[in-house]
């Protein structure tokens, strides 16, 4: 990524890049970002793992990590590879699989021995994978302490509930998506994003996902990064679902109920058919991107649970 680039971003955006640390990633041949926030040597129930979404990166929590800091004292983020201030190689496969590898990979690192994990949105279906290896048996050994906790936030885990914006469905097209994605610009990523989130929004929040998203041309890769929507045609049910029904620690399902394109039905489905125990949160009036659009509603709902454990 260049100067001209970095200097472009918002300026809590360049804060938030300088505070953190880059970690080369081998499986990959790249370098991807992480914040390792608060007492590094903090026990696994004092540690929480926040799992991004698409097209963001660890900076969509930015408003919500202060508030968090009062129930956890280690807080650890990453930018998946082709997000935010990682490497964007047009190599990777960006595969679902390969991003849960990333993030074990830190992980192991920064020698976190397990903790508490909240996803959004495409950091949903890299958690379950993380649960499906778990409930096998095939975490690695130094994470002895495991995933205390699991916090599900806006995201199409189930895709028959899914309500996919045109763009996203041209897109994963073999032969129309990366023609389509040549001619993406900040006006028709704006109209997507205002779309999905089913609320209104900052302009300033939107402007900055675009604005990491498009560092190193990562907005140009978009057609291959949203092949991860076949990887959940493929893996949800036989493998993720069926994990997560199986899971034997606590499960929290946290919705914003304006969300137009991970509509609120795919909640009551994770609810009602999946994992009944699991306490439902909703969110009025909050839509997808929802700790940056209504981040104290967030952190209230998010902290609820945690206070309930």
């Amino acid at each position: 990524m260049t100067a001209m680039q970095l200097n472009r971003l918002p300026d809590d955006a360049q804060t938030w890049r300088q505070a953190g640390s880059t970690l080369h990633l081998p499986l990959g041949d790249c370098d991807i970002f992480y914040r390792d926030i608060g007492d590094t040597s903090a026990e696994p129930d004092r540690t929480l793992f926040l799992i991004h979404g698409y097209p963001e990166s660890s900076f969509s929590y930015h408003k919500v990590v202060e508030r968090l800091g009062q129930r956890f004292d280690r807080i650890v983020l990453v930018d998946f590879p082709g997000f935010g201030f990682s490497d964007k190689p047009e190599r990777l496969t960006f595969s679902l699989m390969e991003q849960a590898d990333a993030l074990l990979f830190v992980w192991q690192q920064l020698k976190a021995r397990g903790g508490h994990a909240i996803s959004h949105d495409m950091g949903d279906s890299v958690l379950t994978e993380l649960i499906a290896r778990s409930v096998q048996g095939l975490m690695p050994g130094w994470f002895e302490a495991g995933l205390q906790s699991v916090t599900f936030t806006n995201g199409n885990m189930v895709m028959e509930k899914a309500a996919l914006v045109p763009m996203q469905k041209l897109l994963r097209h073999h032969t129309l998506g990366p023609f389509l994605n040549r001619f993406t610009r900040y006006p028709t990523f704006k109209g997507q994003v205002e779309q999905a989130n089913g609320a209104p929004m900052d302009e300033a929040d939107i402007e900055g996902i675009w604005k990491l998203n498009a560092l190193q041309d990562g907005h140009l890769l978009t057609w291959k990064i949203i092949r991860y929507l076949d990887e959940r045609d493929r893996f949800q049910n036989p493998r993720w679902l069926k994990a997560l029904s199986q899971f034997e620690r606590p499960i929290h399902i946290c919705w914003g109920q304006a969300d137009a394109v991970a509509p609120e039905r795919v909640a009551h489905h994770l609810k009602n058919e999946v994992c009944p125990s699991a306490p439902l949160t909703l969110m009025p009036g909050v839509g997808h991107f929802c700790q940056l659009q209504s981040p104290d509603e967030w952190s209230d709902a998010v902290l609820s649970f945690y206070a309930s454990l």
